[in-house]
C-alpha cells in the first residue's frame, strides 16, 4: 500500500487546511493532488489485481477521463449555443462555447501533429498540451472543491444573513438571479428561527450603479418586506459597487451592530459561492458563504467566469508556472 502514501499525506494536509479555514483555494489544489496520487496508486496495484478488476481500474483512471473530456467538450459547445440564444452575444456568454471549441480544437491539433513527424512541432504542441493540462487541473480542482464547499451546512446560530446584490432590472426591480439569493436569505433566517435561537438580521448589500435609479440594497429590502420580512430585522449596506466592497462594508455594519464577535452567513448564487468565500476571508468577514440556485443553462459559463477571476487573483504563481512551461517548450523546440 506504499503506492498510496503520497495520497494519504496529501489527504491529511487537505483535512488540516480545511479545518483551519475552508475558504482557501489551496484546499482545492490539495484535494486535486490527493485524487491524482490516489489514481496513481490504483495504477500501481493493477498487476496484483484479478484481470477483471484490473480492466475496471484502467478504465476508471484512464478511459473515463478521456471519454469525459470529449463529452465535456460537446456539452460546453451545446451550452454555449443555448447561452447565445437566451442571453445574447456578450463576451461572458461566449465562455462555454469557447472552452468547448478549444478542447475539440486541441484534440484535433494533437491528432494532426502526430502524423507530421516534426520534432519541433511535437515539442510546441506538447508544451501547449502541458499549459492546457495545468489550467484544466486547476479548473477541476476549483469545480470539485466548490461543489463540496457549497454543500457545507450552516452550523450554530448566526447574527446576520448577508445577501449580496447583483444588479437591478430597469434600474429599480429585483431580477430573478437576485430574487433567488433573497429567497435563500429568507429561508436561512426562518431555519435559524426554527432552531429556537436568535433570529438573525437580514443585511441587504449593494450600492447604486450609474444606470440604477435606487441602491440595490433599497430594492432588495423592499422585495424582502413585500415577502413578509419583519422591518425591524432588515438592515441595508448601500455603498458597495463590487463584491470586495459588499463584504468589507457589510463587515463594518455588522461590527457596529453586534460587535467584533458577530457570526454571519453570506448568500450569493451557487456559481459564485466559493470565490465569494475567498473574498470574505480576505475581508475578515466572520462567516461562511452559501449559494442559491441558478438556471442550469447559465451555470457553466458563470462558473468558467468565476474560475478565470480566481486564476487571475493568483496570477503571480500561475504566470510563473505558465512561463516556466513556455520557456521549457521553447528550449525543447530549439534543441531538436
Amino acid at each position: 500500500m506504499i503506492a498510496f502514501a503520497p495520497a494519504a499525506v496529501l489527504l491529511l494536509l487537505f483535512l488540516v487546511s480545511v479545518w483551519a479555514d475552508r475558504r482557501r483555494f489551496r484546499n482545492a489544489v490539495l484535494l486535486g493532488l490527493t485524487l491524482i496520487w490516489a489514481s496513481i496508486g490504483v495504477l500501481f496495484l493493477i498487476p496484483s489485481l484479478p484481470p477483471l478488476l484490473g480492466v475496471v481500474a484502467v478504465a476508471l483512471v484512464l478511459l473515463v477521463p478521456a471519454l469525459g473530456t470529449l463529452a465535456l467538450a460537446g456539452f460546453l459547445v451545446g451550452n454555449g449555443i443555448t447561452m447565445l440564444r437566451r442571453e445574447g452575444r456578450s463576451p461572458a456568454n461566449l465562455l462555454s462555447l469557447a472552452a468547448g471549441t478549444g478542447i475539440l480544437g486541441l484534440i484535433a491539433l494533437v491528432a494532426y501533429v502526430a502524423d507530421r513527424g516534426s520534432p519541433a512541432m511535437d515539442a510546441a504542441v506538447g508544451g501547449l498540451v502541458l499549459l492546457v493540462a495545468y489550467v484544466s487541473f486547476l479548473f477541476v480542482c476549483f469545480l470539485a472543491y466548490a461543489f463540496l464547499y457549497g454543500r457545507t451546512p450552516v452550523r450554530g446560530d448566526v447574527d446576520f444573513v448577508v445577501v449580496l446584490g447583483s444588479g437591478l432590472l430597469g434600474g429599480e426591480r429585483v431580477p430573478p438571479l437576485l430574487a433567488s439569493r433573497l429567497e435563500k436569505g429568507l429561508r436561512l433566517q426562518a431555519a435559524q428561527a426554527a432552531r429556537g435561537g436568535r433570529v438573525p438580521l437580514l443585511l441587504a448589500s449593494g450600492g447604486q450603479g450609474p444606470d440604477e435609479k435606487v441602491p440595490e440594497a433599497r430594492a432588495m429590502a423592499d422585495w424582502l418586506l413585500a415577502q413578509g420580512a419583519a422591518p425591524e430585522l432588515v438592515r441595508l449596506e448601500d455603498r458597495s459597487r463590487t463584491t470586495d466592497e459588499n463584504l468589507a462594508f457589510s463587515r463594518e455594519v455588522m461590527e457596529a451592530e453586534a460587535g467584533p464577535d458577530y457570526r454571519c452567513v453570506v448568500v450569493t448564487n451557487n456559481f459564485h459561492a466559493f470565490r465569494a468565500a475567498m473574498t470574505a476571508r480576505k475581508a475578515g468577514v466572520n462567516g461562511q458563504v452559501v449559494g442559491s440556485p441558478t438556471a442550469r443553462y447559465f451555470w457553466p459559463s458563470a462558473t468558467i467566469r468565476e474560475f478565470v477571476a480566481v486564476f487571475w487573483e493568483h496570477r503571480v504563481v500561475n504566470l510563473v508556472v505558465c512561463g516556466a512551461i513556455a520557456a521549457a517548450t521553447a528550449v525543447a523546440a530549439l534543441a531538436v
